[in-house]
This record gives C-alpha cells, sequence and structure tokens, in this order.
C-alpha cells in the first residue's frame, strides 16, 4: 500500500541512508563509538588503579572479600577487556567480558527494589535499566565481531 509505514521508511531509507552512510560506516566512527561505549571501564580502571585503596574500599562496600584481589580484577577486567573491544583483538571476548561484569555489578549495586520509594530508588532504577542498555551494547559488540569471523560482517 503507498501510504503504509513499510513504504514510507523505505522511501526514508533510500534518501538518508547515502547520507550518513559516508559518515557513521568510517573505521572512524565505529572506533569512536567503541571508545564512547569503553569510556566508563577505562576512567573507572584508571581511577581504581591510581587509588587502590579507594578501589579496596568500593569491593568492601559491596560486600566482596577478599577486596584486594577482587579491585585487582576488576582493573585488570576494565582496562584490559577494553584495550581488546578498542584493539580489535578477541574483541567479542572482551565484549562479553564487560558485558558480564555490567550485569553482574549492576545487580550487587543497583539494587532499587530493595530501596524504599523516592529519588533515590528512581535514580537507582534508571541506573540500573542504563547498565542493562550497555549490557545489551557489549552483547552487539560481541554479535558483529562474531558475524565478522563468519564472513557475515566486517569487523574494523
Amino acid at each position: 500500500m503507498p501510504g503504509s509505514p513499510d513504504v514510507a521508511s523505505g522511501r526514508i531509507d533510500r534518501r538518508l541512508a547515502p547520507i550518513a552512510r559516508p559518515l557513521l560506516g568510517t573505521p572512524a566512527a565505529r572506533f569512536v563509538a567503541y571508545l564512547g561505549i569503553c569510556a566508563a571501564y577505562i576512567q573507572g580502571g584508571i581511577d581504581k588503579l591510581t587509588d587502590f585503596p579507594g578501589a579496596i574500599m568500593e569491593m568492601t562496600h559491596f560486600g566482596l572479600s577478599p577486596a584486594p584481589l577482587f579491585a585487582g580484577y576488576v582493573i585488570a577486567l576494565e582496562l584490559g577487556a577494553s584495550l581488546m573491544i578498542l584493539s580489535g583483538w578477541l574483541r567479542w571476548l572482551g565484549a562479553i567480558g564487560l558485558a558480564g561484569f555490567t550485569l553482574m555489578a549492576t545487580f550487587i549495586a543497583l539494587r532499587f527494589w530493595e530501596m524504599p520509594v523516592g529519588p533515590e530508588r528512581f535514580m537507582a532504577a534508571n541506573s540500573f535499566f542504563e547498565h542493562l542498555g550497555l549490557v545489551g551494547g557489549f552483547v552487539l559488540v560481541a554479535w558483529v565481531d562474531l558475524q565478522a569471523d563468519r564472513g557475515w560482517g566486517r569487523a574494523v
């Protein structure tokens, strides 16, 4: 049907995709996207590395013991997996590592369902679901990378 949403979206795609593709379809754009999704983990890893006693206190706050071991593990994972994603070396594995870490950390740190109703609960719930979005982003990074390995896509 000429007025259907499918037809309209097809027209939009044919007009806008050729404009967007030269910018967003570049290796530089993909690298910036990878850098964006890893930015919080790079910053967190560097902060923990430069303030190891603070990292230990953070692990203790969340009930993780032995705290120094967990702090070291988190630093290595945040920085190592980010480097894997940015460099392209076993990108899918780094992405799955950060997806799993983010999912576990979200359930440990953002238990909004245990909080009384109010602004703090609202903020924790928002952050919880934002972190689930990050998990989805990392799974997508892994999926794209694995598809490229099978000749179904192109990894950069």
